[in-house]
């Protein structure tokens, strides 16, 4: 029963992401009364009542006290992300596509992990991935621009540890948070990689699929049949145009040696092997379409990883190596090796309460001794493939009261928050009497408008 009420409650925080399908920024109808309106204007950009009506209600959701008060400070960070997105115009501060499309594929495949399939996500919606991420691109778009720009206006912010101290003792006693059970676990990660007999086989498959589409057969239809990209194969193999540098540059290079029409042989880059058509080059920029098909591991490459990773874990046991040296050199998993191979929080301690972590590595540690390294363990990853891992359980941190001792870094990342949003809130002040600002008359008491 615990374990089903973790997975339901990760899908819930997944959900969340997505609340924006029910509610995508058009105007909605019930009886003849509308129940959406635009409340703000910043020059071109809308401010919708459902964006501050669902952020109002996530703000009640994490325990925050009601109050139109609250409601116009949600006004104002609303606001506030427009005038981010129309100065990110101004200074050119870009998100490509490519960025956004790599964000909406990440969140789908830990929604798949989660819901158990891309066919459960679509049943839950009652639409196509296609759609979901159609709908939502312009959402994550902005998301991503919002999130440069305030990086730009903020970079460089540090908090020294007078500040941090300073911060805390500034929080009442009685509103000091109280942290659950938390854990320093670490983990190194060895993917199966595809032997020459796997790769092999691919290539062969995209020159049959290469030979067909030059015997007359279509290529949106093969590449919607065959192709492995999520992002491109429903629009059949599409990619659309794309800068110098904005693509791997071994699919880069291949695709301005064609010319136009001319369809390349196989080419490898880290996602597996392309066949690429070349169709437009217009100055800078170059249009191209695709069938990616990745090389799976066969039993035989999965033991052989399975085989490193125990010889590994003996190093480590017999002193030769230290976990941390030997997740940093040798993990697969990019957001772990870096930090010795521990999970973080987001305040960037090395430590997770257990209440985020996966279902599986709970129950691991549950039946391991601090110190203690498991034996290589086979999981599935975000992306549904799967790979092995070994979990070092390095210590446990009893549920307890905020104190600048034990969480320095949750504190010191609150102050630094703080620190950015002050700033990012005296760059508004500074740059709303250069932008047109026009809200709602139900909400003129927030006094919002140019000064």
């Amino acid at each position: 029963m615990k374990k089903q009420n973790r997975r339901m409650h990760l899908k819930y925080l997944i959900i969340s992401l997505f609340t924006i399908l029910s509610s995508n920024g058009r105007a909605q109808e019930s009886e003849g009364v509308v129940i959406d309106k635009i409340i703000a204007k910043v020059d071109d950009y809308i401010v919708l009542k459902s964006e501050l009506e669902r952020a109002y209600l996530d703000f009640l959701a994490r325990g925050q006290t009601r109050g139109s008060n609250a409601k116009c400070k949600i006004l104002q960070q609303l606001v506030v992300n427009k005038m981010l997105v129309a100065q990110a115009e101004i200074d050119s501060v870009i998100v490509s596509d490519e960025e956004v499309n790599s964000n909406l594929d990440r969140r789908m495949a830990v929604m798949a992990q989660q819901f158990g399939g891309e066919s459960e996500i679509q049943k839950a919606y009652g639409k196509s991935i296609e759609q979901i991420k159609s709908e939502i691109f312009e959402n994550i778009k902005e998301q991503l621009t919002i999130q440069r720009m305030q990086s730009e206006l903020t970079v460089d912010m540090k908090v020294t540890p007078a500040e941090v101290r300073k911060f805390f003792k500034e929080i009442p006693q009685d509103s000091l948070p109280y942290f659950s059970t938390e854990v320093s676990i670490a983990q190194i990660v060895k993917q199966a990689e595809p032997g020459p007999l796997q790769k092999e086989k691919v290539k062969n498959l995209l020159l049959d699929i290469k030979s067909r589409i030059e015997k007359g057969e279509a290529f949106a239809t093969l590449a919607k049949q065959y192709s492995q990209d999520p992002g491109s194969a429903g629009r059949g193999g599409e990619l659309g145009f794309f800068g110098r540098g904005e693509l791997a540059p071994e699919y880069e290079a291949t695709a301005l040696s064609l010319s136009p029409g001319e369809i390349s042989m196989p080419v490898e880059t880290q996602f597996g092997f392309h066949i690429i058509e070349l169709q437009e080059k217009r100055g800078n920029t170059y249009r191209t379409r695709h069938v990616l098909i990745t090389p799976q591991p066969d039993q035989t490459d999965y033991d052989k990883a399975e085989n490193y990773l125990d010889s590994l874990r003996t190093e480590i046991v017999n002193d030769s190596i230290t976990f941390q040296a030997a997740a940093k050199e040798y993990s697969d998993d990019q957001e772990t090796s870096s930090a010795g191979g521990f999970f973080h929080d987001e305040a960037g301690a090395l430590r997770i309460s257990t209440e985020q972590l996966d279902p599986n590595i709970f129950f691991t540690i549950d039946t391991m001794r601090i110190g203690n390294i498991t034996k290589p363990l086979r999981f599935q990853q975000a992306d549904g493939t799967y790979a092995f891992r070994i979990i070092y359980f390095k210590n446990k941190i009893k549920p307890h009261q905020a104190n600048i001792d034990d969480d320095y870094q949750k504190i010191a990342a609150a102050a630094l928050s703080r620190k950015q949003n002050l700033k990012i809130s005296e760059w508004f002040e500074k740059a709303r009497s250069n932008v047109f600002i026009d809200i709602d008359s139900e909400y003129e008491y927030c006094n919002l408008t140019n000064p």
